[in-house]
């Protein structure tokens, strides 16, 4: 339909001021809420590629995620939980001792885009407090984020954590940041590595289906 193409188009293109009232005016034309999210989450898709390729930059990506929030809100009033598709549950944090949280943001915001329900636990996060929030919503990932070479070990705690638990087999734990390599992914037992946002939001997708 030429309005789900045009509601993709303006995401991509980062126009908030729009979007509440195109999805506004596709509602009006019966088309269902879910059919509406589903146009957003394809733009969204693209620009977490492109973003990847370097094709875009984070002012642009933040553009889309605003006009990403902007047409939700018309939108999660009347989505059920029974007729909202969620790919997965995602919780979300910075390990402890890191206090960064840009990329982090983008990385929830992307996912989010992507149709994935994001629970963000916030920054300086020990490695119980993953574990107890991936069994309180029942997580299907984990996302750790590690911007610096001294929260690095970090990482294989947080592993153990889950392992101690009984619960790692129940979860995908990834992992992204600036000294983040496939490398030390490998060596610590997690199960995915992500260079960029763009990255993470398309690998956890993955994991999901």
């Amino acid at each position: 339909m030429e309005i789900l193409k045009k509601i993709s188009e303006t995401l991509y293109d980062g126009d908030e001021y729009a979007m509440p009232g195109l999805v506004q005016e596709a509602i009006d034309a019966d088309i269902s809420p879910q059919e509406v999210l589903d146009a957003m989450m394809a733009g969204m898709a693209i620009v977490g590629e492109e973003f990847s390729r370097d094709e875009l930059y984070i002012p642009e990506v933040l553009c889309s995620c605003h006009a990403m929030m902007e047409g939700s809100k018309i939108l999660k009033p009347l989505l059920t939980d029974r007729d909202a598709k969620s790919l997965g549950t995602v919780i979300l944090g910075s390990v402890q001792g890191d206090m960064h949280d840009i990329g982090k943001n983008l990385v929830g915001m992307l996912l989010e885009g992507r149709g994935l329900k994001v629970i963000d636990i916030g920054i300086d996060v020990p490695a119980e407090k993953f574990v107890e929030a991936a069994i309180a919503n029942k997580a299907d990932i984990v996302a750790c984020s590690a911007l610096l070479t001294t929260t690095m070990p970090e990482v294989p705690q947080i592993i153990k954590a889950f392992e101690e638990a009984g619960t790692r087999d129940q979860v995908k734990i990834m992992i992204g940041g600036a000294p983040i390599t496939q490398e030390f992914c490998d060596r610590t037992g997690c199960d995915a590595y992500a260079k960029d946002a763009g990255g993470a939001a398309a690998l956890a997708v993955k994991l999901c289906q």
